[in-house]
């Protein structure tokens, strides 16, 4: 059983769900044509954001590399060259997984979900850590903080003396005959 919503396919296989990137079976695989004239970063973009989305909706690693494919298929039907949409896929993985390999590909469910996780903004065990000792030190820093703007305060009070206008109200206004009828 499936279940569009929005742009995920939601998918019960005896009682486990699974979620893809949804297409509309009437909508032709459309993309901005890499013959437009677009600027160059345009394209570079919407490859990538096809890939950040399917990483983020595809529940597996067999379900990422179909939509992976499904994208390197729309691509070629609007245009995209061959060699631009491998050298946008290689430069989109090699930005999240660090592979020795001549293709810097997701090789395996474990790369696909550390970079799901890096999409998703979700912070690691590490990140975490790192957050709670800079928490830490900003509350003990603040609090020094505020000792030394007391501190600066006092004596900015004692360095002020009344001004003559301090305790007068002035108005001021223009008259224009222009405004007058």
């Amino acid at each position: 059983k499936s279940l569009p919503f929005l742009d995920i396919l939601l998918t019960n296989i005896n009682g486990t769900l699974s979620t893809s990137v949804y297409h509309k079976p009437a909508a032709e695989p459309y993309v901005v044509p890499f013959i437009s004239d677009h600027p160059r970063h345009v394209f570079d973009n919407i490859v990538q954001t096809s890939l950040r989305r399917a990483i983020k909706y595809s529940s597996t690693f067999q379900l990422f590399n179909d939509e992976r494919r499904y994208i390197k298929s729309t691509f070629l039907y609007n245009g995209y060259t061959s060699s631009f949409i491998d050298k946008t896929f290689r430069k989109f993985f090699s930005g999240y997984i660090s592979s020795r390999s001549f293709l810097p590909f997701l090789d395996n469910e474990r790369q696909f979900l550390q970079m799901r996780i890096a999409l998703s903004g979700q912070p690691s065990r590490q990140q975490s850590q790192v957050e709670m000792r800079i928490a830490a030190l900003t509350n003990h820093n603040d609090h020094l903080i505020e000792n030394s703007d007391k501190k600066q305060e006092f004596t900015i009070q004692e360095k002020k003396k009344p001004t003559e206008f301090q305790n007068k109200l002035i108005i001021h206004y223009t008259h224009e005959k222009r405004f007058d009828t």
